[in-house]
């Protein structure tokens, strides 16, 4: 009895997981297939050069992810494009997870830029980060130019 609602609520958290990838290109498609079988924090927090992501991508269809040939080309076009060694953090949308790992933070400086975000709003700049009380700010400026609002 509980299943129904259970897979409702999975089905509700991956398309809010899919609607916060950064847009562009092959972002729907992405979000169609990836939130299938999970949300897109894994995604996030990965920094792979197209050759991984295609084995990575290799790996989900063995397990049963489905799409047309053109659609796993936008898929991989957008991962690379988005989650490349070089790519961006998209810091008022970044989860927990991708913010951690990318940025090299604690639990509580993760959840403290979690909770400033949610009170105070999006970020502007990669300085508003530095109001964050918990945060250390030199973790910050090292990684300044990986950052986008």
């Amino acid at each position: 009895m509980l299943l129904v609602p259970l897979c409702f609520f999975l089905a509700l958290a991956a398309d809010e997981s899919a609607a916060l990838l950064p847009d562009g290109p092959g972002k729907e498609v992405t979000g169609k297939i990836c939130t299938e079988c999970h949300d897109t924090a894994n995604i996030r927090k990965l920094r792979l050069p197209r050759d991984q992501w295609s084995d990575k991508m290799d790996e989900m269809v063995d397990r049963g992810a489905k799409g047309t040939d053109q659609e796993m080309a936008a898929v991989l076009d957008y991962l690379t494009q988005n989650f490349g060694p070089d790519s961006k953090i998209y810091v008022n949308s970044a989860p927990f997870s991708e913010l951690k790992a990318i940025l090299k933070l604690t639990n509580e400086e993760t959840d403290a830029v979690l909770a400033y975000r949610k009170q105070n709003g999006n970020f502007q700049q990669w300085r508003d980060l530095l109001k964050v009380a918990a945060l250390d700010g030199k973790k910050i400026e090292a990684k300044k130019d990986l950052l986008a609002f």
